[in-house]
């Protein structure tokens, strides 16, 4: 075993794959996009979430999340070959809900 060659950590497995990462990681970590829908008058508290995961095998998710504000709600899975359909379905979902009259969570007046 020759151990006089010094090691380089850039030159590491870990170093060379940050340099292949795909360049769609940096929009799916932008987090998730939270909806709520408040109407005291038809006793309405729902919320709605949005969120792009990366698979293990190169793909996108979207994780869609949703129910009636302080219950855990219900999930669903849906698994893309490209993050591009995966964005296209989050943006098409996204402008069904504020049609319907979801707002960010954040908003006054969101419960």
């Amino acid at each position: 075993m020759n151990r006089s060659e010094r090691i380089d950590s850039w030159n590491s497995l870990d170093a060379a794959f940050a340099k292949r990462e795909n360049p769609s990681m940096s929009k799916e970590q932008a987090g998730p996009l939270h909806l709520r829908r408040v109407d005291p008058t038809r006793n309405m508290r729902r919320f709605y979430m949005l969120t792009i995961q990366p698979t293990l095998f190169g793909g996108s998710s979207l994780i869609r999340h949703w129910g009636r504000i302080g219950t855990n709600g219900q999930s669903m899975m849906e698994t893309f070959d490209a993050s591009e359909d995966a964005d296209g379905a989050l943006a098409r979902l996204e402008r069904t809900k504020r049609r319907k009259g979801y707002l960010d969570a954040g908003c006054n007046g969101a419960g």
